[in-house]
């Protein structure tokens, strides 16, 4: 299987993503899409829309995607077989930025 994952560094749906792609110990290409604009490029070409994580598998592309998403997709086209490990970060999170105040760590600053 071929996998091409356009992710973000450090967001939760990205995370997300990885958890599951390393539940299943899939390789993968984690393709950064911040720090490389040329890979957010790439990604908006390929998926047709701008919103991220976008998975591709084998040439199909799963565009703006959950962990919960992606080991749906693996799971229902029979490309893994259902397993009792439990991801090691949460598949459905949204990035720190985007989560309500209230739920978002705070920083403590001692000067």
């Amino acid at each position: 299987m071929i996998i091409k994952a356009y992710l973000k560094p450090h967001c939760g749906w990205s995370n997300g993503v990885r958890a599951i792609l390393r539940k299943y110990n899939l390789e993968y290409e984690d393709i950064d899409i911040i720090n490389v604009p040329e890979n957010y490029l790439a990604m908006v070409e390929k998926s047709g829309q701008r919103l991220s994580p976008c998975v591709e598998i084998d040439g199909t592309m799963l565009a703006d995607v959950s962990g919960e998403e992606v080991e749906q997709y693996l799971l229902t086209q029979n490309l893994v077989q259902p397993n009792d490990l439990a991801p090691d970060a949460p598949t459905n999170q949204p990035c720190a930025h985007e989560m309500p105040e209230q739920a978002r760590a705070k920083t403590i600053r001692f000067f």
